[in-house]
């Protein structure tokens, strides 16, 4: 059964607040949310398997540890999840980046596959599929059913921002997979926007409207 972390490390929830400020510019947003998204996966690879090896330094010969060959992937949710890649890469610099494009429908607003690019082994993979805002919960249902009928099998979803009725959704449709949050907000409000939130993480990221 998949598991909600909100992960309350005092420098994420500080840099949180600058994220959320609505003064805070395009550039240091975009820095934040690297810096924020680095320190989350800090804190979700704590478990990763290790295996001794041993190392020569300048004056003897060192037992240590390093990463038992785990396989990793990042996989954003595009266009906001971009946002997060380089501050995870920063940390597992081996790791390989899929992508997976979705749009919503503008009459049934139910989200739509537009591409999807992969490793080809992502069924070997560790995948963390990341994306700012976890709101509805309908793209990160539609990502994780891509990735599964792709043969994925170990799936966590990473978001800064989620809401209680986005949580919900992935649990029911995915239970198997966990969820790493920097903050549970409230709720959504009718427009679909998460309270008190960050408003839109894409264009906030790129300088859009």
């Amino acid at each position: 059964m998949g598991k909600v972390y909100v992960l309350d490390h005092p420098l994420i929830q500080h840099k949180l607040t600058y994220i959320r400020n609505k003064t805070t510019g395009t550039k240091e947003f975009r820095e934040l949310v690297d810096e924020v998204a680095a320190l989350m996966a800090y804190e979700i690879t704590r478990n990763l398997p290790l295996q001794e090896t041993t190392v020569e330094t300048p004056v003897a010969t060192a037992k240590a540890n390093v990463l038992a060959g785990k396989k990793l992937g990042i996989i954003p949710i595009l266009r906001a999840g971009l946002g997060m890649v380089d501050g995870i890469k920063q940390l597992i610099p081996n790791a390989k980046v899929g992508h997976v494009g979705l749009y919503r429908d503008p009459e049934t607003l139910q989200p739509v596959e537009y591409y999807v690019k992969l490793p080809s082994d992502i069924e070997e993979r560790e995948l963390l599929v990341v994306d700012p805002m976890l709101a509805t919960g309908g793209s990160a249902v539609e990502a994780i059913n891509s990735l599964k009928s792709r043969g994925a099998k170990n799936i966590r979803l990473v978001c800064i921002i989620a809401a209680p009725e986005g949580v919900e959704l992935v649990e029911k449709a995915h239970p198997d997979v966990d969820i790493y949050l920097a903050a549970l907000d409230d709720h959504l409000n009718d427009k679909g926007y998460i309270i008190p939130g960050l408003g839109d993480s894409g264009d906030r990221l790129f300088g859009t409207k």
